[in-house]
């Protein structure tokens, strides 16, 4: 293959990538590698048990019925601190009496850590203990990042996952929080 044969091939195979990349969707995890080890249609793991920093516990079994909305978090990650206040007004307090739940699960930090990291944040939702970030191990590879949602339908079903904070896919995952728990036929992913 000659030098000009080479470089058209590698220029369309660039601007090829280029143009599938421009078309995924961010809330796919099989466009991308989001460190997603479940994807959404899959039935949530459900044998594990959140203990929150309150020393109250709980699980997605006990949750059945409603929509739960697992935030992967730690008091170190900056871009959870900067979600945590857009989740606070535009999810907890939008939607807590209406059948949603908002855990804050606190990837591998201690109780008072935790705690102190919920009086910082000034937020009303819950946080969880992850020890080990083992439950954060049931959803997501444990070598990737936190600042995660998770998005749990009444029956158990994943329906939605968003990485990082992004404006754009917040927006969206608000509308997929307002059919669940509004019990809209529109399509929530």
């Amino acid at each position: 293959m000659n030098i000009k044969h080479l470089l058209i091939t590698c220029t369309f195979l660039i601007s090829t990538m280029f143009a599938g990349a421009q078309t995924a969707k961010p809330t796919d995890p099989a466009s991308i590698d989001r460190g997603y080890i479940v994807k959404v249609g899959d039935q949530a793991p459900a044998d594990f048990e959140l203990q929150l920093a309150d020393g109250t516990k709980t699980s997605l079994k006990e949750l059945r019925g409603k929509v739960v909305i697992l935030q992967f978090t730690a008091s170190w990650c900056s871009v959870c601190r900067e979600e945590m206040p857009h989740l606070e007004k535009d999810v907890w307090q939008a939607y807590k009496g209406k059948g949603l739940i908002l855990i804050g699960v606190d990837r591998d930090e201690p109780l008072e850590k935790v705690k102190r990291f919920h009086q910082e944040m000034n937020i009303s939702y819950p946080l969880a203990l992850d020890p080990g970030a083992d439950i954060f191990g049931r959803f997501a590879n444990k070598k990737s990042g936190v600042t995660r949602n998770v998005i749990i339908d009444k029956d158990g079903k994943i329906v939605y996952l968003t990485r990082l904070y992004d404006t754009q896919e917040f927006a969206s995952m608000l509308k997929a929080v307002d059919a669940l728990v509004n019990n809209k036929t529109a399509s929530v992913n």
